[in-house]
């Protein structure tokens, strides 16, 4: 209640509160009690007084705690003990003051001030309690948001340490390709370096989020095969088949590139005559599918492509979440790279 703020309620709004109703429950729990001497003059103002000089002696006695430093976990004889004999001593001493001044009388004997004394400690060591209990479950939910918050920190940490660990694996590979073109045709290397500079772009645009829409991953695809299409030529032929209202899904920066990238390398440059190599994204079963296949047999990849696709799904999971995944497969002489994310990404 007293040192970080948050948003509305505030902390010093719920003690004030709690301590209104706290005060108010006790006024009515004594009217209560001595309903039957309601009627004679000035009882009903004088439990008023009570109620009210009790809750002054609560606030007291919080700057007290807070003055000591008794905000800790930690439990204290003191705290129970001042609260009897001191705080109930001088409510009762209140209340007798009360009489006198509001009723304008003073007790016949004073037999009553044991069970006043004891009524109030009763209630002022409840007080310290409830007050302990409310302090326990602030620290606990203050520990539960930090303990939330670095994780998202760790999290984020992550996902950019493992797009750092993408991004100059693709780029080495795109360098090589340009490499092979340049002594052959040098037009044709100037545009694929036209491409990617493109690519360049994206990477280091999209690494400062942790997804981009499909429709900007899509372009970095359809750069990424061109520049492979200028090193191919025939051998590569790319389809692409987008379900409409499909580009605003989130994905993973450099997700579907690698796939791409995977299905290129496998399927196109492992073999003479090359490979289709097919993109299609659509609902199913509320869910959005997004699949690269590529003709071709599922063999065993190289320790590169493994990091590739480990850290595509890892990043699939901090990005998107637990209910996406990625799964690779062969059917019907194909390899299909199928990417499933909850409808809501």
């Amino acid at each position: 209640m007293d040192h970080a703020t948050r948003p509305w309620p505030t902390r010093l709004n719920w003690y004030w509160t709690l301590q209104l109703i706290g005060w108010l429950c006790i006024l009515l729990f004594v009217l209560a009690t001595y309903s039957w001497t309601l009627h004679m003059k000035g009882v009903v103002l004088t439990t008023v007084w009570s109620a009210a000089s009790g809750l002054l002696l609560s606030h007291g006695w919080r700057w007290f705690f807070k003055r000591r430093g008794w905000h800790t976990p930690r439990i204290r004889w003191q705290m129970f003990a001042l609260p009897a004999l001191v705080l109930s001593p001088l409510q009762a001493a209140s209340v007798t003051l009360g009489i006198r001044l509001i009723q304008n009388s003073s007790p016949a004997n004073y037999g009553f001030l044991p069970m006043a004394l004891t009524f109030w400690a009763l209630v002022f060591i409840s007080w310290t309690g409830f007050y302990l209990m409310v302090k326990a479950i602030g620290r606990a939910a203050r520990f539960e948001a930090e303990a939330l918050r670095l994780e998202v920190s760790g999290k984020d940490a992550e996902l950019r340490a493992l797009q750092a660990q993408v991004n100059p694996h693709f780029f080495f590979n795109s360098l090589n390709s340009v490499r092979g073109l340049i002594y052959e045709d040098r037009d044709a290397a100037a545009r694929m370096i036209d491409q990617l500079a493109s690519l360049m772009r994206y990477a280091l645009q999209s690494g400062q989020t942790g997804t981009v829409p499909l429709s900007a991953e899509m372009e970095a695809v359809q750069a990424y095969l061109a520049i492979e299409q200028i090193r191919f030529e025939e051998r590569l032929r790319a389809s692409v088949h987008i379900d409409a209202g499909l580009e605003a899904v989130q994905v993973p920066p450099m997700a579907l590139q690698t796939l791409v990238e995977n299905a290129v390398k496998y399927g196109v440059e492992s073999s003479t005559t090359g490979s289709d190599i097919t993109i299609t994204a659509r609902r199913a079963g509320g869910c959005i599918l997004i699949e690269i296949a590529n003709t071709g047999a599922l063999r065993q990849f190289s320790n590169s492509t493994q990091v590739g696709l480990n850290n595509a799904r890892k990043r699939l999971a901090l990005a998107v979440g637990q209910g996406a995944s990625l799964d690779l497969s062969e059917t019907g002489g194909c390899v299909r790279a199928r990417l499933t994310l909850p409808e809501a990404a």
